[in-house]
């Protein structure tokens, strides 16, 4: 197969995100890395761009990656936008509606009409805007979907999901601006630690369960008192399929690290998973043992088979996880080119209305959270 070409706007020099996917991309022979606008100061972008292959196709700044890469019959196949978010808006409606399919970090936007907004250009436009949900890449987080899919618990009756670490837990660091930005309402939005971690941890839960999340009640709360917007949260949730939801997220659980996990409770059984320990997924059936599914075992699920690369007993981390997402994207993006139906197993990439009901939930837990916890709907506008 011809290899799709991909574009990078940030993820520049010493980017945290960065790196995992342009190895992501790469991983599978699937993306040729082509052009870049990887740096908000212009020569800094097109100086490491070009050290990274991309010669005249580093680019500035994202309006020239734009033009540029619209005056060119060989246009990249797919932009990942992987800068600030305030900017992530901007840049993917300029994008989608220039003609190219986005990758889009989390979270999408910054508010419901935002999101309603790029939900609506990608419809209008055709191309394909997904939202970097990146951990429901995992080989076992898919065959926890497919297990669940498939009725090996019974209906699910309770989801635990959290996403907790204690990085911002010294009071004394709260005025450095690597930290304080996150807690700004200007640059970060109505929510910080819910908008930042927990949307993973709810994403992991509609994604496992396949059911929507549709009201929300949270108690949230600042810990460290010079920050006006939270560090820790408690959300209470209901799911569309009946399902009850817990969901705790925190920036000041100290002891922690990256503290993503989630467990499903069914009529028939248990699952378990976390994301420091990515290859064990632990399953209780109702009255017998704990059984504990291996990441490369044979004839797992569909699903888990076509996600794993690495032979059983040998780590797969983050990178491979993202690495399934641009799969699913470059057979996504193929089908469509030769007008075919996409292979169902790889048709797991989260989606812009992904991204919408994140910023539906955010905006719930954080008026919520103002009014004492009361229940309030967590579905967005268009999709009531």
């Amino acid at each position: 197969m011809t290899k799709l070409k991909w574009g990078m706007i940030g993820g520049g020099e010493g980017s945290q995100i960065g790196p995992a996917h342009r190895l992501g991309s790469g991983l599978d022979g699937l993306f040729e890395f082509t052009a870049g606008a990887l740096d908000h100061r212009p020569e800094y972008g097109i100086d490491y761009g070009q050290r990274l292959g991309l010669g005249d196709r580093a680019y500035g700044g994202w309006q020239d990656m734009l033009a540029g890469e619209k005056a060119r019959e060989d246009r990249v196949d797919l932009v990942t936008v992987a800068t600030p978010n305030a900017s992530h808006f901007e840049i993917t409606k300029a994008f989608l509606e220039g003609g190219f399919n986005v990758l889009c970090e989390k979270p999408m936007t910054m508010t419901v009409e935002e999101g309603e907004t790029i939900v609506e250009v990608a419809k209008k436009t055709g191309k394909i805007c997904a939202v970097n949900y990146g951990y429901s890449g995992y080989s076992l987080v898919r065959h926890m979907k497919a297990m669940i899919a498939r009725g090996d618990i019974g209906k699910v009756r309770v989801v635990n999901a959290e996403f907790a670490h204690g990085h911002h837990a010294d009071a004394a660091d709260a005025d450095n601006p690597r930290v304080r930005w996150r807690y700004d309402p200007a640059q970060a939005g109505v929510s910080a630690q819910f908008a930042d971690c927990g949307i993973h941890a709810m994403h992991m839960a509609s994604f496992v369960t396949g059911q929507e999340v549709t009201k929300i009640s949270a108690d949230i709360v600042s810990a460290i008192p010079v920050r006006t917007l939270e560090d820790d949260a408690m959300v209470n949730f209901r799911m569309d399929g009946g399902a009850v939801g817990r969901l705790w997220t925190s920036s000041i659980a100290i002891g922690r690290q990256h503290g993503l996990g989630i467990q499903v409770f069914g009529e028939t059984g248990g699952l378990r998973w976390s994301q420091e320990q990515p290859n064990q997924l632990f399953y209780m059936p109702l009255g017998q043992r704990l059984q504990v599914i291996e990441r490369g075992e044979e004839s797992l699920s569909p699903e888990a088979d076509r996600t794993t690369r690495v032979t059983i007993g040998h780590a797969e981390g983050m990178p491979l996880a993202f690495a399934n997402i641009y799969t699913d994207l470059a057979e996504a993006i193929t089908a469509r080119k030769e007008g075919r139906t996409m292979d169902p197993a790889a048709d797991l990439y989260p989606r812009a209305e992904d991204g919408l009901r994140s910023m539906a939930a955010v905006a719930a837990v954080a008026e919520s959270g103002k009014a004492d916890g009361q229940w309030l709907d967590a579905r967005p506008p268009m999709f009531h």
